[in-house]
């Protein structure tokens, strides 16, 4: 069962593993890994400081104030960490809220539903990512995603609407009429940080 899963996974581009096959992994293997450790880290940053804005702004002005947060802090460090890094950093979701920001791409849906595959085998979103080095009209990139779950804190304001205060749902409302971004449980995958390098041919 394992043999013929991996297989599916293969042929759709993807590996549990996250290891560049051969084909696609260019002619040094050492700077692809260099450039994987990089977006780690840069991630892992990432996360930290959006975790800690959050929670100052909660304790701060509560769940309307924190909103910002995602809306506001989120894309300016994104953006701000793509200029620094000639990357393309941005956040994906399996529901997205805006959809000028967090619609994933097929490449990145094929990480999700991957990434859904692996927590139904007892695999971690904390820890679990993947990459790839992929070929696009573009030009050739490596593609790397870190998989986000839903904390219990999230469910302030992406959890049942139901269950929500009324001001963080009429602010829901005004900021984002069409949101999906919601009924999540804590546990559930909410989305993933994504990160495209440029490569230059042979890299």
């Amino acid at each position: 069962m394992k043999t013929k899963l991996a297989t599916v996974l293969v042929v759709a581009g993807l590996t549990v593993s996250g290891v560049v096959p051969p084909a696609r992994a260019g002619n040094n293997e050492a700077d692809i890994q260099a450039r994987v450790a990089d977006a780690r880290t840069v991630t892992a940053g990432f996360l930290k400081q959006l975790g800690a804005t959050m929670k100052r702004e909660m304790q701060a002005g509560g769940p309307v104030a924190a909103l910002k947060v995602c809306r506001e802090t989120a894309p300016r460090v994104a953006s701000k960490i793509s200029l620094e890094k000639g990357w393309k950093v941005t956040r994906v979701g399996t529901r997205v809220r805006n959809p000028m920001l967090g619609l994933p791409d097929a490449w990145e849906q094929r990480v999700l539903q991957d990434f859904q595959a692996r927590a139904a085998q007892g695999e971690k979103f904390d820890t679990m990512s993947y990459y790839e080095v992929v070929e696009e009209p573009a030009g050739r990139s490596l593609r790397f995603m870190k998989a986000i779950g839903a904390a219990p804190q999230c469910m302030v304001c992406h959890g049942s609407r139901e269950q929500m205060a009324e001001p963080v749902r009429a602010e829901l409302q005004r900021l984002y009429p069409h949101d999906r971004a919601v009924g999540y449980r804590p546990g559930d995958l909410r989305g993933a940080v994504s990160i495209k390098q440029p490569l230059a041919n042979g890299s």
